[in-house]
């Protein structure tokens, strides 16, 4: 199922949507946006928006643009922007030719702005950073005029002008809506709207070095766009006040966007705030931002997460109006059920024990046309080679079994999957008393896995056989931090990380059909778990990661 045949979910959204419509509100237009700020890469967080925006265009026949608010050159960079559109692209969704830019509205918002001067409802202010922060009160204090709120609308269009042209270096003056310094919402507080910034932007250069802030030109570029529903999360529920006053005083613009707030994705045992992953990435804590154990879009890609399963875990936690903590275990689910349907099957040994199989004739090899899915027969088959030597996990013996162990063990039968049924009659120890091989013997009345006498045993294993084994390496990925909300209270994130939350085991033995395989094939590797292919794999050299286990080993 793509993204174009889902079947969503009402929620409270798609309800004012649906009374929009009956109200003839916008023309019986439905337009949405998408607009992250290109100063990071996209995480699970945002696949939820990306979802709820694109899908709730989808549901209504409207449109959805994929806008970057690049208003801040210092953080932004033209990496983030490739990576946006790649991974917006890769979730299942597409823009078409409503590619835009904050950046394309400079001109505009700069005129906009010109315009709340004229009317007095903006002024250059020259106080200091601190000053103005100074001014801007407290939750149970008013906040206190600038000596600089009286200019008239001749001097502030003056400075403005000035600001633009470079005459001043940065901080020395900003402008200012004129709202209400009394508010007792802080940001209505006479926000600034402008502030000098000589940096070089990824897409004007440095024709500017004047910059609009975020909350004056992401309201104006809905309007612009005609946007109809501008849906974000909810820390943006207290300037929606201040959304609706440029909207109100602007004059001329398009269209009259509304501002609907939706709970953002906080998921367990995982950090969403773009400042903590760009620390984890700086840092060096991880690999870079597609490191598999992040929640990045790229490093969920990476690690073998398909979009069919993101989108469906979006839809299954649907879009709420309070703030809650997803249990990342659903999110598992989702890839684990996904995985499940659409990953063939393949045979991997990650703890490798030899066994040699005495009665099996010597450079003997014979083949077992093996199924790639149990329930796929579209999948086809693959040819399994079998011979005298085996691997098979390490965990799967014990010299002395424990109750309720039911795998291999001394003068035990077991069943190797698809091949035959072997008895374990030796085991050899090195000087420290490791073993280091098993001895077998197979009844060759068993081949394909089953006796014809009808016996059963209780134990089935995987292999692989020793002479065709592709060596591998296999990184096993867990969760990032040991809490369930790290970083909450006093705690530093960073000393919640999780030193497990990568094993790498090398000298893994994969099946012979494993070796050609590109970056991104997904596999599930029998009685082990969901498994992708890194970019880092090379011809006759696969790295694979683990995406997920079997079964949820967490609870």
């Amino acid at each position: 199922m793509d993204a174009k045949t889902e079947v969503p979910r009402l929620d409270f959204i798609r309800d004012i949507v649906t009374a929009d419509l009956a109200a003839d509100r916008h023309q019986g237009r439905v337009a949405t946006r998408f607009p992250p700020e290109p100063n990071g890469y996209l995480h699970l967080g945002h696949a939820k928006s990306i979802c709820l925006n694109f899908g709730v265009a989808r549901d209504f026949n409207g449109t959805c643009n994929l806008r970057f608010d690049d208003t801040n050159p210092v953080t932004e960079d033209v990496e983030y922007v490739r990576a946006i559109q790649e991974d917006v692209q890769w979730l299942g969704f597409s823009w078409d030719d409503r590619l835009y830019y904050a950046s394309d509205y400079f001109e505009h918002l700069y005129e906009c702005a010109v315009q709340l001067i004229r009317d007095g409802k903006a002024y250059v202010d020259s106080l200091t950073a601190d000053e103005i922060r100074a001014h801007r009160g407290t939750l149970t204090e008013p906040g206190r005029e600038s000596p600089y709120r009286s200019r008239t609308a001749d001097e502030n269009l003056d400075l403005f002008s000035r600001m633009r042209a470079g005459d001043f270096p940065d901080g020395a003056h900003v402008l200012r809506a004129k709202i209400d310094m009394a508010s007792p919402n802080i940001t209505m507080r006479d926000p600034v709207l402008y502030r000098v910034r000589r940096a070089h932007h990824h897409r004007t250069g440095d024709t500017w070095c004047l910059y609009p802030m975020y909350d004056y030109a992401h309201p104006l570029s809905d309007a612009f766009e005609q946007i109809t529903h501008s849906l974000c999360t909810l820390e943006f529920e207290e300037h929606r006040p201040l959304y609706d006053w440029l909207i109100a005083n602007v004059t001329g613009l398009p269209s009259q966007p509304r501002q609907i707030e939706f709970a953002r994705l906080n998921l367990s045992y995982t950090v969403m705030s773009k400042r903590k992953l760009l620390q984890l990435v700086n840092e060096r804590h991880v690999t870079g931002w597609d490191d598999p154990r992040m929640p990045t879009l790229s490093g969920v890609r990476r690690r073998g997460f398909t979009p069919e399963a993101l989108r469906r875990f979006c839809d299954e936690i649907g879009v709420a109006k309070r703030e809650n903590l997803i249990d990342v275990g659903l999110l598992e689910f989702c890839v684990r059920e996904d995985l499940n349907a659409r990953a063939p099957r393949a045979m991997a040994v990650l703890t490798p024990l030899k066994v040699v199989i005495e009665n099996y004739p010597e450079g003997q090899t014979e083949t077992f046309a093996v199924a790639n899915h149990p329930d796929r027969p579209e999948f086809g088959t693959r040819d399994v080679p079998f011979s005298r030597e085996i691997y098979i996990e390490r965990d799967d013996f014990m010299e002395e079994p424990a109750r309720k162990f039911f795998r291999l063990a001394p003068g035990r039968e077991v069943r190797l999957r698809n091949a035959y049924f072997v008895t374990c009659t030796g085991v050899v120890k090195d000087a420290t008393g490791t073993i280091t091989e098993l001895r077998c013997t197979y009844d060759p009345a068993t081949r394909g896995g089953d006796a014809p006498d009808g016996r059963k045993v209780k134990g089935t294993l995987h292999w692989v056989s020793a002479a065709h084994a592709v060596d591998a390496e296999v990184r096993l990925y867990d969760r990032l931090f040991t809490v369930e909300s790290p970083g909450t209270g006093d705690a530093d994130f960073l000393t919640q990380i999780n030193p497990g939350a990568l094993e790498v085991r090398t000298g893994c033995k994969l099946e012979p059909s494993l070796a050609p395989v590109e970056a991104g094939a997904r596999f599930q590797f029998e009685r082990t778990g969901y498994f992708c292919a890194d970019s880092d794999t090379t011809p006759g050299r696969p790295v694979f990661n683990r995406t997920v286990t079997l079964k949820d080993s967490y609870k």
